[in-house]
């Protein structure tokens, strides 16, 4: 095989949101946790659940089901946080998602990545970067660099600030 055709295999980490599977690049994915009580602070979107103390690094955590606009699930013995490293300006920062559960990881080359379909202005498709389909199942590859990166860094950086 010439150095042409070689497709470019990455491994991805599957989560679950109400019925749906999404997907943040392994290399991203610091560690996942159990959920744990976080502080909360004062005049934050609803999906910032607040901040972490991970090892003396203060990691926010965000609500990926708020996020997206689901409904809110009680957080319970089940619930997962996936602690993720972003980059923002420059900068890495370390930030959590809270999901309904992890499901897997798996190979995903580069040219099975289909770009999203475009729903016009009634979805907003700038956090995905892509739908896969794995066996029976599609998979939205989300770009946690732009998900991650909007209001909840601003918010971060008044947190981190304060």
């Amino acid at each position: 095989m010439n150095e042409d055709k070689k497709q470019l295999v990455n491994k991805y980490l599957t989560f679950v949101l109400a019925t749906e599977e999404y997907a943040v690049d392994i290399l991203r994915v610091q560690e996942i946790k159990g959920w744990t009580k976080v502080t909360t602070i004062p005049n934050t979107p609803d999906y910032i659940c607040g901040v972490i103390n991970l090892r003396g690094l203060i990691v926010p955590i965000i609500d990926l089901r708020l996020r997206f606009g689901l409904a809110r699930l009680e957080y319970g013995l089940m619930t997962v946080v996936v602690v993720l490293k972003v980059l923002s300006a420059g900068r890495e920062r370390t930030m959590g998602i809270v999901v309904d559960a992890v499901s897997d990881v798996y190979d995903i080359s580069d040219e099975d990545i289909k770009p999203p379909p475009d729903f016009g202005s009634v979805i907003s498709i700038e956090f995905i970067k892509g739908l896969a389909t794995v066996g029976e199942k599609m998979v939205i590859m989300l770009d946690i660099d732009k998900l991650l990166n909007s209001q909840e860094l601003a918010v971060v950086e008044n947190i981190n600030h304060a």
